[in-house]
């Protein structure tokens, strides 16, 4: 989440009156409109500075930023003028809000360690992916191994939904449902309208009514999970073991993903230079082919030497390992070059053909002619 200081972006202090957040605007948006300034940050500052006017100059808004800038919880889509809080202090950041209203400001309740936004977005779960270090022995004989790592987990709390008290989300208060919000700038810069993601639903168009206060209405929090990866005998480097739904959860009660251990066994990869050696001798494959097809070889024959010395010197110089595993990464390495080295092989023939046509052809006259 972003963690933006509006009234530091325009200049202004906290206390700033409607017309001179208007005008901090204006002497800002004037000099970095896109229009005028061709620096090549102008146009992400230019849509800062718009964002940060969009909320300051709403009431509405700005007392919601300013509420959760001050730490005062907030529960519900709007709230009465002057009060209608809560108590205050209950957590850091009642909104928990993507970019604009920044998430974060007032650290985490109960030190945990979540992404916040009241948005109403599921979206299924990614996996988690753990590289596990083995040596060639243990990939053969298999192993069991305890882990502990991060991901995010569905929240105990409102079981995964983002609320604790309403089954559905509402309409975004903010946009409407629309997801994007217009600002028009005619009246302030006499030109331009500046169309952005709505900073409380972030796009989606409907928002958790009730955020929990723990996840924030994400239905989801980060924690520390662990796991038992029973590796397979016979594994080698590549294998996957993979636990399902003990990825990252779901945003709003969506799928889990799942745990996925990839097998490591560096005894069986390719160093750095083994792989361009490889892929170099792939590459240039195709060149000896077509050059000793078409008699061209030996015009070509200082490229193909060259290739082919850089080649073996990548491969031999950290050892050939004899294991197939090795092999086949040293193949699959070869494939890529020799793909890459097949479109360059026949662009050259494609070249030289129509080079060496008319070439030909007027050499022919003027021997018919003599």
């Amino acid at each position: 989440m972003n963690e933006k200081d509006y009234y530091a972006i325009l200049g202004v202090d906290e206390s700033a009156t409607t017309d001179e957040i208007r005008k901090a605007f204006q002497q800002k948006a004037r000099k970095l409109h896109p229009d005028v300034n061709k620096a090549p940050d102008a146009e992400e500052k230019f849509k800062e500075v718009s964002e940060a006017y969009a909320v300051l100059s709403d009431d509405e808004k700005r007392r919601r930023y300013d509420a959760m800038r001050s730490g005062v919880p907030f529960s519900g889509a709007s709230y009465p003028q002057g009060g209608g809080y809560g108590s205050a202090g209950s957590y850091g950041d009642p909104f928990g809000w993507g970019f604009p209203f920044g998430g974060g400001m007032g650290g985490y309740r109960r030190q945990q360690a979540t992404t916040r936004s009241r948005s109403y977005n599921p979206k299924a779960g990614s996996d988690v992916v753990f590289e596990l270090n083995l040596s060639a022995d243990e990939a053969r004989r298999g192993v069991k191994r305890g882990v502990t790592y991060q991901r995010y987990a569905t929240c105990d709390s409102c079981h995964g939904t983002g609320s604790v008290h309403t089954e559905h989300p509402e309409t975004c208060p903010t946009c409407h449902g629309t997801g994007r919000i217009t600002l028009n700038l005619a009246d302030l810069l006499g030109f331009g309208v500046m169309e952005m993601v709505c900073p409380e639903c972030e796009g989606s168009g409907r928002v958790v009514a009730d955020p929990c206060d723990i996840c924030g209405g994400a239905g989801r929090v980060l924690t520390a999970s662990e796991a038992v990866i029973d590796v397979p005998a016979g594994s080698h480097d590549g294998t996957e073991v993979r636990i399902p739904g003990m990825g990252n959860a779901g945003t709003n009660g969506q799928t889990s993903g799942d745990f996925v251990c990839r097998v490591v066994v560096p005894e069986e990869q390719l160093t750095g230079g083994q792989s361009i050696g490889f892929q170099l001798l792939g590459f240039v494959t195709p060149f000896i082919v077509f050059g000793a097809v078409s008699g061209t070889l030996a015009s070509l024959s200082v490229f193909v030497t060259i290739m082919v010395v850089l080649g073996l010197v990548g491969v031999l110089k950290d050892g050939v390992n004899h294991g197939k595993y090795w092999w086949r990464n040293g193949g699959r390495a070869f494939m890529s070059g020799l793909s890459n080295g097949l479109v360059f092989a026949l662009l050259t023939v494609a070249m030289y053909s129509c080079t060496a046509g008319p070439a030909t052809r007027t050499s022919s006259m003027g021997v018919t002619r003599g």
